[in-house]
């Protein structure tokens, strides 16, 4: 056969997927806004492709998937401690977006304790929460939100006790940990997020340290800060064009996401699970205009910062290169994608 000749079978590129798949975590995301407003099914239903979230898929679908993220046919926008995790197992995927979103992290107390600074932490009994799952996120999240709120009085884990606190099956989130500091067990417990501003109600604790607070936003590197947007290798090997595609709804979600706080603040009550004064308590004014995606030097050392913090607790199996993982290509040309729509589209 000339050696310009190949079989169709050769050249013919993979068939398209019938389905693709997106996961996302309970909190803010583009992802989560362009799901609520159906632009997912908008952009693929010409293709014949349906696009379906892997919360609500049966069981025997989404398995493990949000974590191991196993399944080539899914995008997936949460917390990077999973995410990590994956890549550093070997799974091949590729890292093609970050956000960062202020999410309200704190340290709570007993009310009545009188700790209101991080140099009152220096041996006290730090709760660190413990699960039977496969990568503890929950573990590491307190771990580095407790770090995090040590490290303006110079100090560090070393200079407190970190006292186990073995999660209460079906109790919610934080609920054994804050358990055990309304009953004395512990001395400060780290929360965040929309239910844990309502939790820490419930429970009767007080806000000792806002991390938010803090003028460096390295202070506040955690699971969800920065949060990255992963695809599996495969699918971007076999079809970059709908990557290119799915990105540039998640930068159209963002950019309505901008104009409309209120409509925002519905899908986040419907995202979280928390009532209008718990998003309202965790999201800072203006975060509807923090959704957009980058991959920007800050926020890849952001993550390179909790790369590191991760390896060395013990929650990676190998080291993860940041930078090799990052994939810059997908998201400028979706940018571009996205330009040329709008520029054929004419003036609004």
């Amino acid at each position: 056969m000339p050696s310009h000749t190949r079989s169709a079978a050769v050249d013919a590129a993979p068939d398209a997927p019938d389905t693709l798949w997106f996961t996302r975590c309970p909190v803010p995301t583009a992802t989560g806004i362009a799901a609520d407003q159906g632009r997912f099914a908008r952009e693929f239903a010409a293709d014949g492709i349906t696009v379906r979230s892997l919360q609500d898929a049966p069981s025997e679908v989404a398995a493990d998937h949000h974590y191991t993220h196993a399944l080539t046919g899914l995008f997936r926008e949460g917390g990077n401690v999973p995410a990590l995790w994956a890549r550093s197992r070997g799974e091949r995927t590729r890292l093609i977006g970050l956000t960062w979103i202020e999410e309200r992290q704190v340290v709570l107390v007993r009310a009545g304790s009188g700790i209101t600074s991080a140099a009152q932490l220096r041996g006290l009994r730090l709760a660190v929460p413990r699960h039977g799952i496969g990568i503890d996120f929950w573990r590491a999240m307190a771990l580095a939100g407790l770090h995090g709120a040590l490290a303006p009085a110079g100090l560090t884990l070393d200079d407190a006790e970190l006292a186990d606190v073995p999660a209460a099956p079906g109790g919610g989130q934080w609920a054994a940990e804050l358990a055990a500091l309304r009953e004395g067990a512990v001395d400060a417990v780290y929360v965040k997020g929309a239910l844990a501003v309502e939790a820490a109600r419930r429970f009767g604790a007080e806000v000792a340290i806002e991390l938010d607070t803090a003028p460096d936003r390295r202070t506040r590197v955690n699971n969800g800060t920065p949060r990255p947007v992963t695809v599996h290798q495969r699918l971007l090997d076999d079809h970059p064009d709908l990557v290119v595609r799915f990105l540039a709804v998640l930068l159209e979600a963002a950019d309505w996401a901008a104009g409309n706080p209120a409509e925002v603040a519905r899908i986040l009550r419907a995202e979280t699970g928390a009532g209008a004064e718990g998003v309202a308590g965790a999201y800072a004014a203006g975060s509807h205009r923090t959704l957009h995606l980058d991959l920007s030097e800050e926020r890849l050392g952001l993550l390179e910062q909790q790369e590191r913090f991760l390896h060395r607790h013990g929650f990676l199996a190998a080291p993860v290169d940041v930078r090799a993982w990052a994939d810059p290509e997908p998201l400028r040309a979706a940018r571009a994608l996205l330009a040329d729509r709008r520029r054929a589209a004419g003036p609004a």
